[in-house]
């Protein structure tokens, strides 16, 4: 990865749980409302976890989580330049 690539499944990952979070909703519910085990849910948002998942899934987390989807590409910038200059 050069200095300028983010590892988008991580950043969607992040995502997921921080609107989890907000929504004050468990990953068991979560999985429940998408369809997927808890155990998906827990290794999605886990560092060292599954990073591989559908468009489909998460479309289905975002109307779980009732967020548009957009909002799990979302990217901290401050997180990247923190990135980008550790890679110098």
């Amino acid at each position: 990865m050069n200095k300028y690539e983010i590892n988008i499944y991580e950043q969607i990952a992040k995502n997921i749980k921080k609107y989890r979070n907000e929504a004050g909703i468990t990953q068991a519910v979560l999985a429940e409302g998408v369809g997927v085990s808890h155990e998906f849910i827990r290794r999605i948002e886990s560092k060292k976890g599954l990073k591989s998942f559908s468009v489909d899934t998460i479309w289905k987390i975002s109307i779980v989580l009732n967020i548009e989807p957009g909002k799990l590409f979302e990217i901290d910038i401050d997180e990247f330049k923190d990135i980008k200059n550790n890679t110098k």
